[in-house]
């Protein structure tokens, strides 16, 4: 199947309280911790219709070396590092759960998401894993990458009815954690909008989906 990518080329420079070259090591920066949010995206919101499907979401994954509340960066490829004095309010695969059912609540695809473990049923499930996000610094401005695995089941059936594999890049707005932070809520929902669009193809082409119509 083809991956999606998307990538901006522009670096978008925004005036940023956090200012500076980067502190790899922690130093004197003083300690933050920040969340990923959807807040600013532009997003569109459709109505699901009494007829559509219900969805379970199971808890993502975290790719090896990223279940941790640590901020992950690349100076060299393959060679994970974290900052020092910089934190996640929680991994950031956790933190994708509830922005994750946002998305998938406000896309019109389903009539209600049910976050696993549940006793609600399903018609489908959605299993999010391979979830990394890390902000490399292999020129300027920086970058960040997202990159998550993601297969949508058929409960019905008891098959998959699809698998994929998505990726989105952001530059960053400024070489450190915070400008980092911001290209990741962008890079975060970019993929969640790919995610979308993969969804409503693959609920589209199952044989429950279509028996419903």
């Amino acid at each position: 199947m083809i991956s999606y990518r998307i990538v901006h080329a522009s670096c978008v420079v925004l005036a940023l309280v956090t200012s500076g070259c980067i502190s790899f090591r922690g130093g004197s920066e003083a300690a933050h911790t920040y969340q990923l949010s959807l807040e600013g995206a532009q997003r569109e919101v459709h109505a699901a219709d009494g007829n559509s499907p219900v969805v379970q979401l199971s808890p993502p994954q975290a790719e090896p070396g990223f279940e941790t509340p640590r901020m992950v960066y690349l100076k060299r490829p393959y060679e994970l590092e974290y900052f020092a004095a910089n934190q996640w309010a929680d991994t950031p695969a956790n933190m994708v759960v509830p922005l994750l059912a946002q998305s998938l609540s406000q896309s019109g695809i389903w009539r209600d998401v049910v976050l696993l473990p549940s006793l609600v049923p399903g018609d489908y499930r959605l299993d999010v894993y391979g979830f990394a996000l890390q902000q490399e610094f292999f020129q300027q401005p920086s970058c960040v990458r997202v990159t998550a695995r993601a297969q949508l089941v058929d409960l019905k059936l008891s098959m998959i009815v699809g698998m994929q594999r998505f990726e989105a890049i952001e530059p960053a707005p400024s070489e450190n954690a915070y400008g980092g932070v911001v290209a990741a809520n962008r890079a975060v929902a970019a993929l969640l909008d790919q995610i979308t669009v993969w969804l409503r193809e693959c609920v589209g082409h199952s044989p429950t989906c279509r028996r419903s119509m």
